[in-house]
């Protein structure tokens, strides 16, 4: 592997964005007029058999082939195409309830991410906005999702990565591997600076905090509170990504529980020394717990606010 591959997952994600953000990407809306869509078809094909054949060396696409396939799957989309912005304003006007979900991590968003070590579009909150055509002052809650630890896919700057014994038991008992690639994920301690920096980004009201069973065996479970760079001690990201290579993470230590969390339904039920650690994940990110998870089925779960 390149010293600066990206570690992308090579779905054809990145070569899909650059399509778009270069005016030449087809849309669904596209298969409403089959004589343009052809015409779209004919130039985009042109385009990237040029790239295949003359810098990839490899056999080209067929046009004709290409396009009838996708026609054939454009009668079946095209019933289902709708206005989206339209029916959402009309859904929110009639005080229904609207949830979004996003899609990857706060740190692959292209623009406040690790770059280059990133995905090919915005991840934060606010890309529910611009990728539905709701406005943003209709939404009145981001709920933002923490692992209790740290966990990565692919390449790229992790400050609190462990290459140890602990960050092996983090993975296994977290079942840490890529939903779809099955790479195995890498895991860390908890980094109060990315996820202080994560609430800024995403505005988040309040937190869900995940796989807290995953530390139930942990005889001491640490928590990222800044970083050393040379010496300066950073409460916050560098102002340039490349610098966060250098950066040491600072911990404090937190007693393990020893005990299974899983059964536990209730905040006030939970051990001690888990109590005092979610309240520290409280101050450190500055907004407060509405969700724990304490295991993978859906009744395992400590609700501490109803957002719905």
């Amino acid at each position: 592997m390149a010293k600066n591959a990206i570690g992308t997952t090579k779905r054809g994600i990145g070569p899909t964005y650059e399509d778009k953000v270069a005016r030449r990407g087809l849309r669904m809306c596209d298969f409403f007029n089959l004589k343009h869509f052809s015409e779209k078809l004919k130039t985009l094909l042109d385009y990237h058999n040029f790239l295949l054949q003359n810098y990839y060396h490899a056999d080209k696409i067929d046009y004709e082939q290409t396009l009838i396939s996708l026609i054939n799957i454009g009668k079946e989309l095209t019933p289902l195409i709708i206005d989206t912005p339209a029916i959402l304003a009309k859904f929110y006007h009639e005080k229904k309830s609207l949830l979004f979900e996003g899609a990857q991590g706060t740190f692959l968003d292209i623009d406040q991410g690790t770059y280059p070590f990133v995905t090919s579009s915005n991840t934060i909150a606010g890309a529910a906005a611009t990728g539905s055509g709701l406005g943003i002052r209709y939404f009145n809650h981001v709920l933002g999702i923490s692992k209790a630890y740290s966990t990565r896919v692919g390449n790229g700057v992790f400050p609190t990565e462990l290459l140890d014994k602990d960050g092996e038991n983090l993975r296994q008992r977290g079942n840490e591997y890529g939903s779809v690639t099955k790479r195995p994920r890498r895991c860390g301690w908890l980094d109060s600076v990315l996820l202080r920096r994560a609430v800024q980004l995403n505005s988040i009201s309040s937190l869900c905090v995940t796989k807290l069973d995953v530390l139930d065996e942990m005889e001491t479970i640490k928590i990222c509170t800044a970083y050393k760079l040379g010496d300066q001690t950073l409460n916050d990201l560098p102002l340039n990504p490349e610098d966060l290579a250098n950066c040491s993470p600072l911990y404090e230590a937190h007693p393990g529980w020893k005990t299974s969390t899983t059964p536990i339904k209730k905040f006030a039920e939970l051990p001690r020394n888990t109590q005092r650690y979610l309240r520290r994940i409280e101050e450190l990110a500055g907004i407060p717990i509405s969700i724990i998870s304490t295991g993978a089925d859906r009744e395992e779960t400590i609700v501490l606010k109803k957002l719905f």
